[in-house]
């Protein structure tokens, strides 16, 4: 029989490798996604459904990167601006970031659509590479107060123990103490579970946004003059269709042997969508069981 101290840990050597796990099935889930794909839709379908990953990716991924530099650089910034006395600042930049969190993050997303929709008319922004950047800057500015409240909290934290006063008796700067002691040797693992949230709320904003916007923003600007993402091409009316064929199995079973191969195109969208979010969820908790956050 097999002690409580030895469960224990087998629990926690399974739980250290769960994040790896499902990144490992996140990448081999696409991967096979990708080759049925292949074998059952035509080229125009098949280069849509590639070219709407990819840029979803893509967004995602700058929208992390963006979120963590402007994160860090906002929290960096009041952190200096309450040790130095400038409270004004401090207080202005605290207002700002509390405003942007009380705005729904819908709405901001919105907002800055509108203000796209207006370079694309006046003809300042054209090229898909420029739409998509954007599009992550715009997602970046909403979400990014998360990391602040995140990096504020590690500080903080630290500043309360006794090993913040002893570097800087040592004369160690404070901004090395929080950039490299705080941040880099002993949050890393917290920064990472931030990111991959950010990551899944990123493609989970941009799809619902892209639903939204399917309807037409204007006249000459509606979801097709953007780059085609995932939430895009299930917003199209053929994806649509494909996913309320799904209904058909109710009434008729056997019917599920064309679901997939017939319907593919909405079908593989739509699981494309819920596999990342999922995968994204069941990395993120993956580390906070593997480093105890």
């Amino acid at each position: 029989m097999k002690t409580s101290s030895e469960q224990v840990l087998r629990s926690s050597s399974g739980d250290e490798k769960r994040h790896i796990r499902w990144l490992i099935l996140w990448v081999a889930g696409m991967f096979v996604s990708w080759l049925w794909a292949r074998s059952f839709l035509n080229l125009p379908a098949l280069g849509e459904l590639e070219d709407a990953f990819l840029n979803s990716i893509i967004g995602g991924l700058a929208v992390v990167v963006m979120t963590i530099i402007l994160g860090w650089a906002t929290a960096i910034s009041l952190d200096y601006f309450s040790r130095s006395g400038y409270w004004r600042a401090h207080i202005a930049g605290n207002f700002l970031v509390n405003l942007i969190r009380s705005i729904p993050q819908i709405v901001g997303i919105l907002l800055g659509y509108i203000i796209v929709t207006r370079l694309m008319l006046s003809g300042d922004v054209g090229e898909p590479s420029q739409q998509l950047f954007l599009t992550a800057v715009i997602i970046s500015l909403v979400v990014f107060p998360d990391v602040v409240e995140l990096i504020r909290q590690r500080i903080d934290y630290f500043r309360g123990l006794e090993f913040y006063d002893a570097m800087l008796c040592c004369g160690i700067p404070p901004w090395r103490i929080i950039n490299s002691e705080i941040l880099l040797k002993n949050s890393i693992a917290h920064i990472v579970h931030k990111a991959v949230a950010v990551f899944g709320m990123a493609i989970f904003l941009q799809c619902s946004i892209d639903f939204i916007i399917s309807v037409g923003l204007t006249a000459d600007v509606s979801s097709t003059n953007f780059p085609v993402t995932l939430g895009s091409l299930l917003a199209r009316m053929d994806s649509k269709q494909d996913i309320l064929a799904v209904s058909n199995l109710f009434t008729d079973p056997t019917y599920a042997g064309v679901l997939f191969t017939r319907h593919l195109q909405g079908i593989g969208v739509a699981w494309s969508i819920v596999y990342t979010l999922l995968c994204s969820f069941n990395i993120a908790n993956g580390i906070v069981r593997r480093y105890r956050l």
